[in-house]
């Protein structure tokens, strides 16, 4: 039996392919309708390279509104930005000051080119839009209608900086402002992305000005040719634009090894640390070791307070370095003077209070480099803080001086009425005198030679008591009873007079310098108080306080008024 072809099945089959056929046909040919809605759908088509591709517009290159060109080179490395001037000019003052009318290079569209004109459209004709941002309007081809008035665009205006590093070892690296139009003499790879493409050069992607390397490792491209071309567009400039570092190279054993420097590195990512605050994205600084966290985070300060933009960057140091909390406060601890520049530079109110109060407690350390790097609003609010410290801790070491012991009757002792008493008292005030006083000034040799009176001479006398020495002595009385004059301190003092010496005598001894200690404890727990931070972070954990090994005073209170930051406010 021989099977036969189902006329059926035929028939459809080329039903389909004429049906197939027709739509072709109907989708290749134009369509003069004038209605605009029916568009066909296409999906994962790659336009890279080709007049309809179209950039990204997105940090760190906005393609289609970026107006400001920053090119970041530090040695090998190299970053480039499009970024746009209303947010550089509010972010930070050298840029709202370099792009004013007064200091601007700005380059508006090429005054010996024709400016591009946009032809309003009349009856079917359609306005398109070029990336070269210019509009024209094309004539319905049935029509061939091109009656339109021709109306001149004005061109964008555009900046462009470059990293300048200075001709020596100690000048700053700084931005300054660049010819945007570029010039026949710059380099294919440090041209402006703004310059006009000079005539001959090919239009592809890899032909902008940024597709080229600075740096190549094998072999190195031809330059273009320098004859008549086509014009490429600005976005198609930008096709292959992107925020990279390109290493050194150097040649070891026929092999090419990347070697970055340290301070390029730090450079580079300080500018880019920088913009990303500019657009709200954070900085990429350590977050898990605070003393690179605290490098990193005084570089990036270093570098607004450079182009006048701490009142941006600020805030987001001050975010990052309170993250680490407990970590944070004992780097303070340890490094008081820098955090409380960091503090200021920041705005940061708790690291500025934190640091404050141990550079205060310590007085005079560290004097001479505060002078040498703060300003005078923060030094005088560092001598205002001294003064009231001293206030209270004189008015502290009256009353301790003024420490005394009753006899039965409610007098107070005296070497006539009870002179084992007396005693007490007495080495309980030569042990304070001995402990918040400095040490005497080391006398030379030759001064020996000399006849000199210590009541005529003025450098005899012991100069003012730091408050450094004075918190530790302070903090001594309100410790411990047994963590000053000890039982073996007292034994050694009353052997010294042998007839007063016994068990007895050494017991009463001991029970009334107790007593003593007992009312010192009293009047110094006013200066014991904390306003740390470091203090207050592990205040529910329990147990002694992470101040307890600080020997000086930490009771200075800094309120929202004395910041140096609010003077003016």
């Amino acid at each position: 039996m021989v099977s036969q072809p189902d006329p059926t099945a035929q028939y459809s089959l080329q039903h389909r392919r004429g049906h197939s056929s027709s739509s072709a046909a109907s989708a290749i040919l134009p369509r003069h309708s004038g209605h605009a809605s029916s568009r066909s759908k296409r999906y994962n088509r790659s336009h890279a390279g080709g007049d309809s591709y179209i950039p990204l517009n997105e940090y760190p290159v906005f393609t289609q509104t970026g107006d400001v060109e920053i090119i970041i080179r530090a040695g090998p490395l190299e970053n480039r930005y499009l970024l746009h001037r209303h947010i550089l000019t509010r972010c930070s003052g050298f840029f709202e000051a370099s792009t004013s009318e007064e200091w601007s290079r700005a380059r508006g569209p090429d005054p010996s080119t024709k400016p591009k004109i946009r032809q309003l459209a009349a009856g079917n004709e359609v306005a398109c839009v070029n990336p070269n941002s210019s509009v024209l309007s094309q004539a319905d081809s049935t029509t061939g209608a091109g009656q339109a008035a021709a109306v001149a665009i004005p061109g964008k205006r555009r900046w462009r900086y470059e990293l300048d590093p200075g001709r020596g070892d100690d000048d700053i690296p700084m931005l300054i402002q660049k010819d945007p139009e570029g010039d026949d003499t710059t380099q294919p790879a440090h041209q402006s992305i703004f310059a006009t493409p000079r005539p001959g050069s090919s239009s592809g992607p890899d032909s902008g000005p940024l597709s080229r390397s600075r740096h190549s490792n094998s072999q190195s491209r031809p330059p273009p040719p320098s004859g008549k071309g086509s014009r490429s567009s600005f976005s198609q400039s930008l096709a292959n634009l992107s925020l990279s570092a390109q290493p050194r190279s150097r040649s070891r054993n026929n092999n090419t090894v990347t070697v970055a420097v340290p301070e390029e590195e730090d450079l580079v990512r300080d500018y880019d640390n920088l913009f990303r605050i500019f657009y709200n994205y954070p900085p990429l600084l350590d977050g898990v070791n605070v003393a690179d966290a605290y490098i990193q985070c005084k570089r990036l300060l270093g570098l607004a307070d450079q182009y006048d933009a701490l009142a941006v960057v600020g805030p987001r140091v001050d975010h990052h370095l309170l993250q680490f909390q407990a970590r944070l406060w004992k780097q303070v601890a340890k490094y008081p003077v820098s955090y409380l520049r960091l503090g200021y530079l920041a705005r940061s109110k708790v690291i500025f209070q934190e640091a404050l109060v141990h550079v205060v407690g310590q007085w005079p350390v560290g004097e001479r480099s505060l002078r040498a790097s703060m300003p005078d609003t923060v030094l005088d609010l560092i001598e205002d803080k001294v003064d009231d410290l001293e206030f209270t801790v004189s008015r502290v070491e009256r009353r301790l001086f003024r420490l005394t012991l009753l006899n039965s009757h409610g007098d107070r002792v005296s070497p006539s009425s009870n002179y084992l008493d007396w005693l007490a008292v007495s080495y309980f005030r030569q042990w304070l005198t001995d402990n918040t006083s400095p040490p005497p000034p080391s006398s030379r040799s030759g001064d020996n030679q000399k006849p000199s009176s210590a009541l005529t001479n003025k450098n005899a006398f012991a100069p003012l008591p730091a408050l450094g020495a004075i918190g530790r002595a302070y903090r001594t009385l309100a410790g411990r009873p047994t963590a000053y004059l000890p039982h073996s301190e007292c034994k050694d003092f009353l052997k010294l007079t042998p007839e007063l010496y016994s068990r007895d005598n050494l017991r009463r001894f001991e029970k009334r310098l107790d007593e003593l200690k007992a009312m010192a404890r009293e009047i110094v727990a006013p200066l014991m108080g904390s306003s740390l931070e470091l203090d207050l972070a592990a205040g529910t954990a329990g147990g002694k306080p992470p101040s307890d090994g600080i020997r000086y005073l930490t009771c200075t209170s800094v309120r929202e008024r004395d910041l140096p930051w609010s003077l003016g406010a």
